[in-house]
């Protein structure tokens, strides 16, 4: 099977190149604007007719996309996140190859949540900012282009990779300067939010699902359990070694020994994660405009591509540590 990945250096991108890589069976094409990409393409302003044509050449029998951008302004956003997909969508449509398009949507297409909920398919869309709104935008594209084609809605990946700029990303370089500096104690603020994290890893593997079965339509990708940023930030400082104190300036101090598993649901509407060693805490405002609480009904992904996610968080933060530590 011929797989055209495009995305392929990008951060969920990675990890879906290695996981087809060691498929026997799958020839993978990775296309995408930089100098690594086997074929040099920028979707969001290239012509259809360009990548009709190199689809013809090609013949893929599956296409994934996991290009996009996660920051930006609006213009920008919907340049890489919306636009480009309409011209993925035209050219397989002008294209004779027949190909599956697996295109890799967001749990901020969603919104946010009713605390204690689980967000289901079915749910009506109510994205809270530009990202939700472009990606959305997109998966609307992908519905109604009468291809052979489905959306994951991917919450929120965590593990190896993970930016810098995340909310996991920022609590690891905080710990990290805290311990490099020898600070005793940990300023943390914004930490109520709760958000359902999947590894990169099971991400890529439901990828592979994905395009081997037949599932058509919009299917979550995430853990099924939400998981407050202040209990990951305690299991992160265990993991990490840190013996400081951990105080979050706007709630309880943090437990060192949190119970990942059972998180308590409330009507807390911190949006956002603030880190700082010492002094004033900085405001890291979340981007994808969720609110309090996101958690993802995965019985879909269970059900129709036989996938569950494996790799528990306290083993993505280990992995996001180890990074974070190589830094010291």
């Amino acid at each position: 099977m011929r797989v055209l990945l495009i995305g392929a250096n990008g951060y969920l991108g990675r990890f879906v190149a290695d996981r087809l890589l060691a498929d026997p069976a799958v020839q993978l094409t990775a296309l995408g604007r930089g100098d690594d990409a086997d074929v040099r393409f920028d979707l969001a302003s290239g012509s259809p007719g360009a990548l009709t044509r190199f689809l013809d050449a090609v013949h893929p029998g599956v296409v994934i996309n996991c290009a996009g951008a996660t920051r930006g302004g609006a213009r920008e956003l919907t340049r890489h996140n919306t636009v480009a997909v309409a011209t993925v969508c035209e050219a397989l449509r002008r294209s004779g190859c027949g190909a599956r398009l697996v295109q890799i949507g967001c749990g901020a297409e969603y919104g946010p949540s009713q605390p204690g909920s689980s967000t289901a398919e079915d749910a009506v869309p109510r994205p809270g900012g530009p990202y939700g709104v472009s990606k959305l935008a997109a998966t609307e594209l992908v519905l109604g282009s009468g291809l052979d084609a489905v959306v994951l809605r991917v919450f929120s990946p965590a593990g190896p990779g993970t930016p810098a700029g995340s909310p996991l990303g920022r609590l690891a370089e905080a710990m990290r300067r805290a311990m490099q500096s020898g600070d005793g104690e940990l300023k943390l603020t914004g930490l109520a939010a709760q958000r359902d994290f999947v590894d990169v890893r099971d991400v890529a593997r439901a990828v592979h699902a994905a395009s081997l079965s037949a599932a058509q339509g919009v299917i979550n990708i995430g853990s099924g359990r939400a998981v407050r940023l202040r209990d990951a930030a305690a299991v992160l400082a265990r993991v990490a070694g840190y013996g400081g104190a951990l105080h979050e300036l706007d709630g309880p101090p943090v437990p060192l020994r949190p119970s990942i598993g059972h998180p308590r649901a409330d009507s807390d509407h911190t949006a956002h994660a603030a880190l700082a060693g010492h002094g004033a805490p900085v405001a890291y405002p979340y981007p994808d405009g969720c609110g309090s609480w996101q958690q993802a009904d995965v019985r879909t992904a269970r059900d129709r591509l036989g996938w569950r996610p494996r790799i528990n968080l306290e083993e993505s933060l280990g992995d996001i540590w180890m990074e974070a530590a190589c830094r010291i």
